[in-house]
């Protein structure tokens, strides 16, 4: 990442790592090569100053919302403030950088004095008649463009290497041209190549919209056929392409770099056309600004002992200003916490799969059957307490399974005790309460040999008999609240209620017709017998009732 947050100052340019950048307030864009962009996207939330064409390609590339950019146009001096109230301000000034479209250099003046970052840049000897460095300003700080600044590279100018490409292309005069570049820049290089050779420029529509931007002549197109000349994203010139490109039309690529390549097919060639400075200009430039300090840009290759001879005295540390400090340290921490706030709220939620760790399932397995245990527990009544409360049955299903009183229920549910030979049928509400299960569960034929006659109550019946109080009734909708407690049964069928209630479940399971019906409570008298706890249980029940 090349970018840097001023010391002394709350100015970063190309700088977009909030951690890092401190008490950095203010923010500037050189220009829109990726790596002087690393860590802006459109989650970007502060005001942000660049150039116009910058401006638009931030936009449109990066998705940044347009309320956070500030377009300042070149050539001009711009006065922004450097606290909260207005009392300290600065000027800067936008230089045309002669890299890529919309790149330019910051001249910072302020308490701080006089700063120039060049981002990257193109040296030429008219950047010295610009009106801001004209003046003969003493320039403190420099931050160069140092990625050339190597006394063994030598580099031809712009023009040289231009004329290098034309050559080239001469000798092929039948061939289709690859020229190999990044997203951004080397636009002039193409206008220049269509109107040398007279054919039309291959571009991608993304492209193309940057050039129509620019104002160049209309020498460009997108349709592929139409021209010799064809733009191309440099990572598609290979080995593999040319051999696919050559089998359609002869075809040869060019790499207008001043970085070292290696070529791997033999009709890749690398012409050193450069949109930085060489090492010669970066020597003239400094010469002529004298600047008391120069910081490189690329921080893997420092060059400062190569301009020693060019530099003026430093000056001394300035001050900064209370406002100053009070805008870069209170200020920007409460910033940066609703900064942080903001984007966390407008960050989009995961959509898609989410697939658990198997130790996280494991971990959610556990959970559930200990919770289902503990619940089975809580629900299951102890031997104790079947004892303490069937002597009052009706009661004892109250307090021990309310649930279940809240519920319609038409299935039986059992809950035994593996010591005690107890065994609670639950049944629907209204016949917990009115004993009707006996009503219910026993048919006609046993009815009549036990002496209960006709149900109660018929279930859903539109035409139950009227019984007790007539003012009261119950049916399958009513409320736990209205209970009738008039019930006409003859003692002898309470008890034989009672100890249907107690009756084990296999009782369910036989035939309902009188002789099985009491072969089962004899059978059930015999299990008594052997356990007393039980006898007294219900014999205490039928003296309750």
């Amino acid at each position: 990442m090349n970018g840097v947050v001023i010391p002394q100052t709350p100015i970063a340019v190309d700088f977009w790592s909030l951690r890092r950048a401190g008490t950095a307030r203010l923010f500037f864009l050189s220009h829109m090569h990726s790596d002087h962009t690393v860590g802006l996207s459109s989650t970007w939330a502060r005001p942000l100053y660049c150039s116009p064409i910058t401006a638009h390609l931030l936009h449109r590339r990066l998705q940044v919302s347009k309320q956070w950019i500030r377009a300042l146009e070149i050539g001009e001096s711009h006065v922004l403030p450097l606290d909260e109230i207005g009392q300290e301000t600065m000027t800067v000034t936008l230089i045309d950088a002669n890299h890529c479209p919309g790149s330019v250099m910051f001249l910072f003046e302020g308490y701080f004095g006089t700063i120039l970052y060049t981002g990257d840049f193109r040296y030429t000897p008219s950047m010295l008649k610009e009106p801001a460095l004209i003046l003969g300003k003493q320039i403190h700080i420099l931050y160069l463009d140092n990625t050339n600044c190597n006394p063994a590279l030598v580099l031809p100018s712009r023009q040289e290497a231009t004329q290098q490409i034309v050559q080239l292309i001469r000798q092929f005069p039948q061939h289709n041209i690859k020229i190999g570049l990044y997203s951004l820049g080397k636009e002039s290089l193409l206008e220049q190549l269509a109107l040398e050779f007279r054919t039309w420029v291959v571009l991608s529509p993304q492209r193309l919209e940057l050039v129509q931007l620019l104002g160049l002549a209309d020498v460009f197109t997108v349709e592929e056929k139409a021209g010799r000349i064809h733009a191309v994203d440099h990572v598609e010139i290979c080995h593999s392409a040319m051999l696919q490109w050559n089998q359609i039309h002869p075809t040869i690529a060019i790499f207008p770099t001043s970085r070292k390549i290696r070529s791997p097919h033999p009709s890749i060639y690398t012409i050193p056309y450069s949109d930085h400075s060489s090492y010669s200009e970066l020597r003239a430039f400094v010469a002529a600004l004298r600047p008391c300090q120069v910081v490189p840009i690329v921080h893997q290759q420092p060059c400062g002992e190569f301009f020693q001879d060019s530099l003026s005295p430093r000056l001394s540390v300035p001050l900064i200003p209370y406002s100053v400090q009070q805008y870069m340290s209170s200020s920007s921490r409460k910033t940066n916490v609703l900064w942080q706030l903001e984007r966390r709220l407008k960050r989009p939620r995961t959509q898609g799969v989410v697939f658990e760790s198997p130790e996280e399932r494991a971990n959610q397995v556990k959970i559930d059957r200990d919770s289902k245990k503990q619940k089975k527990e809580n629900l299951s009544p102890c031997a104790g307490d079947l004892e303490r409360l069937c002597s009052h049955p009706l009661q004892a299903r109250k307090q021990l399974f309310p649930d279940f009183c809240r519920k319609e229920c038409d299935e039986p549910v059992l809950f035994c005790d593996s010591n005690k030979m107890v065994t609670v049928l639950t049944a629907p509400l209204e016949f917990s309460v009115q004993l009707q299960p006996v009503d219910e569960f026993i048919f006609q034929e046993t009815r009549e040999e036990i002496g209960l006659g006709s149900p109660l109550l018929s279930r859903g019946g539109s035409g139950s008999p009227a019984r007790g109080n007539q003012s009261d009734p119950i049916g399958d909708d009513s409320p736990p609240s209205h209970v009738s407690r008039a019930t006409h049964l003859t003692p002898e069928s309470r008890g034989l209620a009672l100890k249907y209630l107690l009756t084990p479940v296999d009782f369910l399971q036989a035939g309902f017709s009188s002789r099985n019906f009491d072969k089962q409570v004899e059978k059930h008298q015999k299990i008594q017998c052997n356990h007393p706890a039980v006898l007294n249980t219900v014999d205490d029940a039928e003296s309750a009732v």
